[in-house]
């Protein structure tokens, strides 16, 4: 397994628990709003991070998402 998909698959399990959201719903939304094509853009940098950081980073990236797509 690589790295990233590693990497991606620890931020879903860590944004499920946080959240309290099943592993689908987790997928769905992320899939939504293409967050793990943001993650692996972004690994370099985001993969040195720790679990908090990663799911606040995640929240904010989903926030902006929401805030743009209003003006879609």
């Amino acid at each position: 397994m690589s790295d990233t998909l590693l990497f991606k698959t620890f931020c879903i399990e860590q944004y499920k628990s946080k959240h309290n959201l099943s592993g689908g719903k987790t997928v769905e939304l992320f899939d939504k709003y293409n967050v793990l094509d943001y993650l692996e853009s972004c690994y370099d940098v985001l993969h040195t991070t720790g679990a908090q950081y990663l799911v606040e980073d995640i929240d904010l990236y989903l926030q902006a998402g929401q805030y743009l797509s209003f003006f879609a």
